[in-house]
């Protein structure tokens, strides 16, 4: 097991630590993948008693001390209630909805300790427009971009630049607002679709980019407010298809650590990309307690923010979660208190960790929902099978509920043999019109060959 230092805690004496409150019951707010492995991980937690997850899925039952509540996350009053007649002491907000609509501000206006930032600080992912504004401010190095408000003064953009530029939505569009267009035509037609409604109101106003090369990472920091930590970093597959091909989705997998940054790049992003993006917070009076998920490009000239999210990824948690050590729950309910200097050290497995996503017949744009689930993989298998878009039927059958349908994550010794696991899982799992791809972790495979074990 290796360490994680504090970024900016360098000094902090060993006895400041162990002074949080006693932390028993967890709420976990949403219903996918990344809230099914975050309940996971709390459960195995010392001294946790029991996570609710709200509403959760199918597979929120399959981990221990995990206990879904009929209770959807636009439902503030309900889950208020929740939290002052069970007494709970830590709520973690998974999804970015929520958190844009303030529900973690009616938390705290109640008195309960929640981990996720409010709806200003939300406002890092809910409005490109938003964030590219204090990257700028905070010298946070970023893409060159244009905000736009309609279709001729996007096209006038382009236009100028008669080069293909990406087209994003600024509001939230379930991580499928942003076009990465070939061509000039393609771009042009990808802002026609975004002002005819392609996203909804979050196409209503538009950022144009330059066009950045390179290969992507995800880090994620945990802030209380002041100072931060830094996970591993993560790399995810958005693309559909083999080849990462086809359209973009929320995604199809992911591994970590990503052996792209070394220990001297993970210090300069701190330095360079998360603390001045935090200190900018704060300088707007935004007291930011949770995660700052940063998805970087790796250009020739560094590290580049391609954009700010203000949660975990998906399925990025469910690659980290199996990595974390027993203090995880402890470290997150320091962040909410503000108290990341109180907080143990967290332990982070040496191991590899493997996530591949199995989505129903039709995602993205029209998954089928309603087919019947086996999963034959046996409980003590080292596989983990993180649910997402799942449910039971009248007749008690686990079915498909939703277009990214779990997750199969498996931790070794190495890529290969954690990868082979999961392809090897994969295969232990039924449903009609099943997607996976089987490239997932190409970047560090030997051999794209699976084999049954």
């Amino acid at each position: 097991m290796t360490k994680l230092e504090h970024s900016s805690l360098e000094n902090k004496s060993k006895n400041e630590n162990q002074n949080l409150p006693s932390l028993r019951k967890i709420l976990v707010i949403g219903s996918g993948g990344r809230e099914n492995s975050l309940a996971w991980a709390f459960g195995k937690c010392p001294g946790i008693e029991k996570v609710f997850v709200a509403p959760g899925n199918g597979g929120t039952e399959d981990f221990q001390r995990c206990v879904p509540l009929n209770i959807l996350e636009n439902e503030s009053q309900s889950l208020i209630k929740h939290c002052i007649d069970n007494q709970i002491d830590l709520v973690v907000i998974g999804p970015e909805v929520p958190l844009s609509k303030g529900l973690a501000d009616d938390f705290r206006e109640n008195g309960i300790i929640v981990f996720g930032p409010g709806a200003i600080g939300a406002q890092l992912e809910a409005s490109k427009k938003w964030a590219k504004t204090l990257m700028e401010e905070a010298n946070v190095p970023t893409a060159r971009y244009w905000a736009v408000t309609n279709k001729d003064e996007a096209l006038r953009v382009v236009n100028s630049h008669q080069k293909p530029l990406v087209v994003k939505a600024d509001g939230l569009a379930a991580g499928k607002g942003g076009i990465v267009p070939e061509t000039l035509e393609e771009t042009k037609k990808a802002i026609e679709h975004l002002f005819a409604g392609k996203f909804g109101s979050a196409g209503k106003e538009i950022v144009l980019e330059e066009k950045l090369s390179g290969p992507e990472v995800s880090i994620f920091a945990l802030s209380d407010g002041q100072s931060f930590i830094l996970l591993p970093p993560a790399q995810d597959h958005k693309r559909l298809k083999e080849g990462d091909l086809g359209p973009n989705t929320g995604g199809m997998g992911a591994y970590a650590p990503a052996n792209l940054l070394t220990k001297k790049d993970l210090e300069n992003i701190s330095q360079d990309i998360i603390k001045p993006t935090l200190n900018h917070l704060k300088s707007r009076n935004i007291d930011y307690r949770g995660v700052i998920y940063a998805g970087l490009m790796l250009t020739i000239n560094g590290p580049k923010v391609i954009e700010f999210n203000c949660r975990f990824g998906d399925p990025e948690c469910q690659a980290l979660m199996p990595l974390m050590g027993n203090e995880f729950a402890e470290v997150i309910f320091a962040c909410a208190l503000g108290k990341l200097s109180k907080a143990p050290n967290l332990s982070i497995s040496s191991n590899f960790s493997a996530c591949v996503v199995a989505a129903a017949n039709g995602y993205p744009d029209n998954p089928r929902k309603g087919d019947p689930i086996t999963i034959s993989i046996p409980k003590d298998s080292s596989l983990k099978v993180f649910q997402a878009g799942t449910s039971y039927n009248s007749e008690g059958q686990l079915i498909t509920d939703g277009g990214r349908v779990l997750s199969v994550v498996c931790e070794d010794k190495n890529f290969d043999k954690a990868f082979e696991k999961v392809y090897a899982g994969l295969k232990q799992i039924k449903f009609p019109g099943i997607i996976y791809r089987n490239d997932i972790g190409h970047q560090v495979r030997r051999s794209n060959k699976t084999s049954d074990l």
